[in-house]
């Protein structure tokens, strides 16, 4: 591999030195990924914040599940206090879990959900407005009736 591949930048072509196609500014940066689009939208942050709580308590739950295994093993006094304090942290952990969840619906309750093709909700709205635009259509028809009438018998 040639020193210039490592840098990122490209060699010069056939025929070309080094120093005029450095001079030129003929810097080719070397693409390491290629950005795609997200599959699926981003949390919001409050949601984002309880799943990352949640995570690292999790995570410290099971290490000290671990923790407390590996000293009842080997019989340490350590062992009863670990045990414990265990219990106590998957009560925590559960409720963390669930923090993500309630925040979750509090924050789709708050702010809307997205809107898809197939939601019910669009289709609700589609049934109400096709009947408000029904009830339109019938007060403007007898709108029309009572001008054409205007209270009399007849137009003579």
């Amino acid at each position: 591999m040639d020193t210039d591949e490592r840098r990122g930048t490209a060699a010069p072509p056939a025929g070309t030195s080094a120093a005029g196609a450095s001079a030129a500014g003929a810097r080719i940066p070397r693409q390491l990924w290629v950005e795609e689009p997200a599959i699926r939208r981003r949390m919001p942050d409050p949601v984002r914040t309880a799943a990352v709580r949640a995570v690292l308590i999790m995570s410290l739950t099971i290490i000290q599940a671990m923790v407390a295994f590996l000293c009842t093993l080997a019989g340490s006094w350590l062992a009863f206090p670990m045990v414990l304090s265990g219990v106590a942290g998957t009560v925590v952990a559960t409720w963390s879990v669930l923090d993500v969840w309630v925040t979750r619906q509090v924050w789709n309750q708050r702010n809307g959900v997205v809107s898809v093709p197939s939601s019910t909700a669009r289709s609700m709205r589609r049934e109400r407005r096709a009947g408000r635009r029904a009830a339109r259509a019938q007060a403007r028809r007898e709108a029309r009736i009572r001008r054409r009438g205007d209270g009399r018998l007849s137009r003579a």
